[in-house]
């Protein structure tokens, strides 16, 4: 139990490293809380308004917190087995959703949650993270795919028999949902964005071909 609460511990700390905070700075000259209408500090954000590159540069990070802190639980934890990234990545979002030196109020953890589950179960992972893009490009709202790709992880962890992780499935699935939760709400008033995922890849291509 210890070395999942350590592993827990560290995800934290590294969790509540936000490469968007950096990247607004380098990028923008101020910090990630005033870049767009949300101030929110991850990659959608930041690309929506400082461009493609700073956005990837911010996914990137994201994704590289939770490798590093796992790869550091499970070389310290070996005799845990796995579970420890599993919980390791749990520690990671929820630093991620709420920094203590932001006065907890941080992103919306799904790339953080994206990279867990696929470290974790590779294909599992794989086919949660897709369930979740084709209903962002289906929907054109990313707070609707978020949640989506804990929940179609816990079940196929429940299908799996991997009850331990689908526990932890189901704590990602409702932090992702509050962390959504405004968005959701405000799509029948209007005041969410779409975001058309597919239209903006296709800019970016057409661009290239014409440069």
């Amino acid at each position: 139990m210890s070395a999942r609460v350590i592993s827990l511990v560290i995800g934290y700390l590294f969790g509540c490293f936000l490469t968007a905070e950096l990247v607004s700075r380098k990028y923008a000259g101020k910090g990630a809380a005033e870049i767009g209408d949300t101030g929110n500090p991850g990659m959608a954000n930041i690309m929506a308004h400082l461009g493609f590159i700073p956005g990837i540069i911010t996914l990137c990070g994201d994704l590289l917190k939770v490798i590093l802190a796992g790869l550091i639980c499970y070389g310290i934890f070996r005799e845990s087995g796995w579970i420890v990234v599993l919980y390791a990545g749990l520690g990671c979002t929820l630093g991620h959703l709420f920094p203590f030196w932001r006065r907890f109020r941080g992103g919306k953890g799904v790339a953080t949650i994206s990279i867990t589950i696929a470290l974790y179960a590779f294909l599992p992972g794989l086919a949660a993270n897709i369930a979740g893009m084709l209903v962002v490009f289906a929907t054109k709202y990313l707070c609707i795919g978020g949640p989506v790709i804990p929940l179609s992880f816990l079940v196929l962890m429940l299908l799996r028999g991997d009850v331990e992780a689908a526990v932890i499935a189901g704590i990602l699935s409702v932090f992702s949902f509050l962390a959504h939760s405004r968005s959701i709400l405000d799509i029948r008033t209007g005041k969410t964005a779409k975001n058309d995922v597919l239209g903006a890849i296709r800019k970016k291509l057409q661009g290239r071909g014409r440069s």
